[in-house]
């Protein structure tokens, strides 16, 4: 087939889940007595929990402990993804078309393993041959280290790999692990070039577009 592997990220990409996210960010920001700002917001999509707690202090302007508020965080966000879990449009019909490819399929994301599985049960784990957590590397996205390690558990070629990312952070961190990366932004834009497909939905996305992007990359 041509096609080792599909990637898929999971906030914005697979689930509508950054909504939750703005969310739990909010409630954080008003637990610290401050409110939280439009562009901070955006520069954290697809980051690692570290860097967006970073983000929200300095946009507050308040000294912290980055410990006690990554803990709300995660607090907030395990009670909203056990109530309230939408899948982005055209994504759970190509998650299911590449299960029943054959093709394996693993998911790569910012967030850490407690709330990754806590969305895994709406998601199906069983559609992933591996996860790979934001928790459970050394460096997370927009660095290579998370889809690295994904492609080397697979024993994929990365340039036979097609990753499905939403977020500049995301699609930084697939192009550095050398992917064929097909961008389908949700909250923030990404603009087309030479190393990466920008799809505008996953609706009626097939399979067999995910192989022709690989056939095209020679």
């Amino acid at each position: 087939m041509g096609l080792d592997a599909v990637l898929f990220d999971m906030d914005g990409t697979l689930l509508d889940s950054e909504k939750l996210w703005d969310v739990a960010l909010a409630d954080l920001a008003a637990w610290l007595g401050g409110e939280l700002s439009t562009a901070a917001r955006d520069r954290m999509i697809g980051s690692s929990m570290g860097r967006s707690v970073a983000i929200l202090h300095a946009d507050l302007g308040v000294e912290a402990d980055a410990e006690s508020s990554a803990c709300y965080l995660t607090d907030r966000m395990a009670e909203l993804l056990a109530t309230d879990l939408v899948w982005r449009p055209g994504a759970e019909e190509l998650l299911d078309a590449v299960a029943e490819s054959g093709v394996p399929a693993a998911l790569v994301t910012s967030t850490h393993r407690r709330l990754t599985d806590i969305a895994l049960a709406t998601i199906g784990p069983e559609h992933f041959t591996v996860t790979v957590c934001g928790d459970e590397v050394d460096r997370p996205k927009p660095n290579p280290d998370p889809y690295l390690k994904a492609i080397r558990l697979l024993g994929a070629d990365p340039g036979r790999s097609v990753v499905i990312e939403d977020s500049p952070l995301g699609v930084a961190a697939a192009e550095a692990a050398g992917c064929v990366v097909v961008a389908v932004p949700s909250e923030v834009p990404i603009e087309p070039a030479p190393t990466r497909t920008v799809w505008p939905t996953l609706v009626g996305r097939t399979v067999r577009d995910l192989v022709h992007l690989v056939e095209a990359r020679g």
